[in-house]
């Protein structure tokens, strides 16, 4: 079973059934050809044509199948998350404080 924790792109051929994890939650857009979607804890299975998208939720697990002649590309993306950019920002500026701080006192 294959985990999803970033974002990827990858093929699936036609008539083949890939299990996967969802570690992050995450979206799924489908092209290329139709792809049948089953999901860990729902009842409904879902039919995802060229260009559809499905959020998917941190994990769960993913039974894909691509139906057609023609292999379906599929692409996850995980969004970033706004907490990591807060806390770049935050470590940056305590550095940046601390070496003003440091530069006005010298040790002897």
């Amino acid at each position: 079973m294959q985990e999803i924790s970033s974002s990827i792109t990858f093929e699936i051929n036609p008539r083949e059934t890939v299990p996967m994890m969802v570690m992050k939650s995450t979206r799924l857009t489908v092209q290329g050809a139709s792809m049948w979607v089953t999901r860990s804890n729902d009842i409904e299975d879902y039919w995802l044509e060229p260009g559809d998208c499905l959020r998917l939720r941190r994990g769960e697990r993913l039974w894909l199948s691509a139906e057609g002649a023609q292999p379906a590309t599929v692409a996850f993306w995980v969004a970033p998350r706004p907490k990591d950019g807060l806390r770049d920002w935050l470590a940056d500026l305590g550095t940046r404080l601390g070496l003003r701080m440091r530069s006005g006192w010298r040790t002897v």
